[in-house]
């Protein structure tokens, strides 16, 4: 039976609706009775996505339903069959890091581009359970674009609130066309969320940020899904992932935590988070010791470009359970990645490439070794900033100076000027 458990008193509720604090004001998360044998449930896992019977077996989250959302039926899952995410090998930039045992996966490649989908179905099925009318959220981009798709599905009416500027053009274009309600606030992300918190009882609205704890259920999919691709007996060194609003971190922390109590995996692999230097609140407050930090955030990564992370705590508990460690890098250290990370012909949205610029920062300063073993995060696809390329590789980013521009010539419409143009190659 799962029960909503503060994450500080350790205080249980009943799980049922949406219930975001404990009465201490600390964040909760959902536990659930687990009761599984190792090989029954590592072969069922592998057995749904072989020969599925249900729309859910489709699904890389829902695969994994006993231990996501126990209190679902496969008749009560909203899904877009998300999820199936590949594990990718990129020679350029694995030369560029100078480690040869890193892969990528690409949560990009989920159905609205990025991983908050494994979240939203969670949280949207729960919402349409427990009656929800309409549903709600704070973006930087990727989670409106999320709801506005998923509440579409489910039959709900969706409320998105997103920064009037600094907001991806393709993550705005998604909602809007996925029919969302879009109100654009003068301020940033962490003012939008403060409004959503604000307002959510008197207007009846059911929140599915990452404070929602639901959502972090589908999220922990992620890492299971990658355990599994790499064989549960041999797990990465150390897993990289962007850090914004820290929800990722939280709920790869709890997947690994699980997977380990149920005796899925017998190593627990070190978790490092990376953000970017001009929203580092949780990079600040690693190297102090874990004293809270707020920053006014400002990077071009505007996936991650939030100053007061709600899932801190969470995401504390992860870094300390796993040993594992936090970093962050330059605007240009992460346009430079990206520049080759995109090289290697998939390529992923600002934020994702931070995991390869905190990476090569990790390996310079000896807190991972190039002789071990990493799995890195994309967290969104690459068209979803679109404007943040065209600027790395024309020379108009301000004050960034691009190490990687693939410049584009400009030519008169004939064959001396473009004889003339490739001779330059």
């Amino acid at each position: 039976m799962s029960v909503y458990k503060c994450v500080t008193c350790t205080a249980e509720y009943e799980f049922r609706g949406e219930r975001v604090y404990c009465v201490c004001g600390s964040l909760l998360d959902v536990e659930h009775g687990f009761v599984a044998s190792r090989r029954d449930a590592l072969e069922l896992f592998r057995a749904r996505r072989a020969a599925p019977r249900h729309e859910a077996d489709r699904s890389g989250v829902w695969r994994f339903r006993e231990f996501v959302l126990p209190e679902l039926s496969p008749d009560e899952i909203v899904t877009r069959q998300e999820g199936h995410t590949r594990l990718y090998r990129f020679p350029r930039t694995n030369a560029w890091l100078g480690m040869d045992s890193v892969r990528f996966k690409h949560e990009g490649e989920n159905p609205t581009g990025s991983f908050k989908d494994r979240g939203m179905t969670a949280a949207m099925s729960w919402a349409r359970k427990n009656g929800a009318q309409a549903v709600v959220c704070a973006s930087t981009g990727n989670t409106a674009a999320a709801v506005a798709s998923y509440a579409a599905l489910a039959g709900l009416k969706a409320v998105i609130l997103i920064s009037e500027k600094g907001t991806a053009h393709g993550k705005v274009a998604q909602s809007l066309a996925y029919g969302a309600v879009a109100i654009m606030i003068r301020g940033d992300f962490d003012a939008a969320l403060r409004l959503v918190m604000d307002s959510r009882e008197e207007l009846g609205l059911t929140v599915l940020n990452s404070v929602n704890a639901v959502r972090l259920e589908g999220q922990k999919t992620i890492i299971w899904e990658l355990l599994e691709q790499m064989g549960w007996d041999n797990p990465p060194d150390w897993i990289v992932v962007p850090g914004g609003n820290l929800g990722n971190t939280a709920a790869f922390g709890k997947a690994l935590r699980e997977a380990r109590a149920l005796g899925w995996i017998r190593k627990t692999p070190r978790i490092a988070v990376v953000q970017a230097a001009g929203a580092a609140p949780f990079a600040q407050a690693f190297r102090s010791g874990w004293r809270p930090a707020t920053v006014q955030a400002d990077t071009i990564a505007t996936a991650i470009k939030i100053g007061a992370p709600v899932n801190f705590s969470k995401a504390v508990r992860t870094v300390q359970e796993t040993d594992g460690h936090v970093t962050a890098v330059t605007d240009r250290e992460i346009m430079d990645a990206k520049a080759v990370l995109d090289s290697d012909g998939v390529g992923a949205e600002p934020a994702s490439c931070a995991t390869a610029a905190g990476l090569r920062k990790m390996l310079e300063e000896n807190v991972i070794r190039s002789d071990e073993s990493a799995v890195a995060v994309l967290t969104g696809n690459f068209l979803k900033d679109p404007d943040a390329v065209i600027g790395y590789h024309t020379g108009s980013l301000p004050g960034l100076a691009a190490s990687f521009a693939n410049r584009p010539a400009v030519i008169e419409p004939d064959l001396q000027s473009l004889k003339r143009a490739l001779e330059l190659l």
